[in-house]
């Protein structure tokens, strides 16, 4: 089977690509632009300005189930348009606000939006794209393209932020949308497939407090202490509310994220590789933001073009994924993506105090390049071998892991700040937290390793290729 897409292939590719790329560009070039927003806007605190970036991850997490299953219900295409509408209208407001609670409210709009683009673009991909090599260049190209928004957004954040305004940063995301949207209404076809069942409205509900507070747990824990009332009580409402998600849904006849898909071993253990290489990844980038900037004395727009070299391998790892996992299969680009990525980021651990640029760049393209053939082909394992109307809901779970990915951020961040205090009372403070820095990165790289081994003893080739 080949892997030409054709004219009009490449044409929806591009468009539902281009969704990926603006959901992904919104999140980085955000982030780089918070202490500008926070000036402009007379933001009272750090805290507050944080739910800039929080306000638009909460309900992207945890409305994915349930956009991800009304996909299945009422058709991909139509809630695909209307998520890059909404999102562009929200991103309108937002880059017109005029207080704190107008763009945070914006913000949070854009996040629902995301909710709804991110399952049905990649269930869109799985449908119009039959499963074999078109599929994976498809599903690669689209993890190249999301490389590709950080990059542009960690730049572009900075260089739009220091030569024009805040605002544009919102107002761009308007334009992107607005493409993307005369593309969906033009080139994709509509779901040939819908589901008959009803919409579980129980299981849509916990599903959705049950993640709004273990991500809301994950993301203030660290500023507002592991044990504190807010975070013990958030992440206590999570575990309560998805072990009664679990109870509804064996009794549902329809239920929200069917518990057979979950025990699918494809799914199951796709899902928990994406959390190993997603939560690593993103931990990591962290903390080579740390170093550069607080071990290395980088400026923000500096730091930014140190993340290159992760960006430009990433991009390529993306293109090469359709190649390389039809060369080795699904199992072996995974375990082989995340055995390069555990050994870019362990060898992290050799970063030095000063003149680090090279052994940086050279470490976090391993890293990159190894993150996004990992992402390609759990991403491709996950969604193989199902019946059309599986596509949205396993389409959603594939998203979730970046999300909960959040995890490992916390649990890195963790280990620098213990390792470091450990280290404070004899070293300086730049070395120490490089210190710790060293502990987190080696920690990622195991977990990596460990993630590779998991993937070929609980994958089997014969299994996943047979899906």
């Amino acid at each position: 089977m080949t892997d030409n897409l054709g004219t009009r292939g490449w044409l929806i590719l591009v468009t539902l690509c281009g969704a990926t790329f603006m959901t992904g560009l919104d999140f980085s070039v955000v982030t780089v632009a918070l202490p500008e927003i926070g000036r402009d806007l007379d933001f009272a605190s750090t805290g507050s300005l944080q739910w800039v970036a929080t306000a638009c991850l909460l309900p992207t997490a945890s409305l994915l189930p349930l956009f991800s299953r009304v996909s299945d219900l009422i058709g991909r295409r139509r809630l695909f348009i209307l998520g890059v509408a909404l999102f562009s209208a929200f991103s309108l407001i937002a880059g017109l606000a005029a207080g704190p609670a107008m763009l945070i409210a914006a913000r949070a709009g854009q996040g629902a939006s995301a909710a709804v683009i991110a399952p049905t673009a990649i269930a869109l991909m799985t449908t119009v794209f039959p499963e074999g090599p078109q599929r994976t260049k498809a599903l690669g190209v689209n993890g190249a393209v999301l490389s590709l928004g950080f990059v542009l957004g960690t730049l572009g954040g900075g260089v739009i932020t220091s030569g024009l305004n805040w605002r544009w940063t919102m107002l761009i995301l308007v334009v992107i949308g607005a493409v993307v949207l005369i593309g969906a209404i033009i080139l994709l076809p509509g779901t040939a497939t819908r589901s008959a069942a009803r919409l579980d409205i129980p299981g849509a509900v916990l599903a959705s407090i049950g993640l709004f507070a273990l991500v809301y747990g994950i993301s203030t824990g660290a500023d507002a202490g592991w044990v504190s009332a807010p975070t013990a009580g958030s992440l206590a409402l999570a575990v309560l509310s998805l072990s009664a998600l679990l109870l509804v849904e064996r009794r549902h006849t329809a239920p929200l994220i069917p518990l057979n898909l979950l025990t699918t071993p494809t799914v199951k253990w796709g899902g928990l590789i994406g959390f190993i290489t997603l939560g690593m990844c993103g931990g990591t980038t962290v903390l080579l933001s740390l170093y550069m900037q607080d071990v290395l004395g980088y400026s923000a727009l500096t730091t930014g073009a140190g993340f290159l070299a992760e960006g430009i391998a990433a991009l390529v790892g993306g293109m090469l994924a359709s190649r390389l996992i039809t060369s080795w299969g699904k199992v072996g680009a995974m375990a082989t993506g995340l055995i390069v990525q555990g050994l870019g980021t362990g060898t992290m651990f050799l970063l030095p105090e000063k003149n680090g640029l090279a052994l940086l760049l050279l470490t976090s393209g391993a890293m990159g390049f190894g993150h996004v053939l990992t992402v390609v082909s759990f991403i491709t394992t996950m969604t193989s071998g199902l019946r059309d109307d599986e596509q949205g809901i396993a389409s959603g779970l594939s998203q979730l892991p970046q999300f909960l990915g959040a995890i490992g951020t916390a649990g890195l961040a963790a280990i620098v700040t213990a390792r470091a205090k450990s280290l404070s009372t004899t070293t300086s403070s730049a070395l120490a937290t490089l210190g710790g820095l060293h502990a987190a990165m080696l920690t990622a790289g195991i977990v990596c390793l460990g993630g590779a081994m998991l993937a070929v003893l609980t994958l089997r080739p014969s299994v996943t290729e047979a899906r």
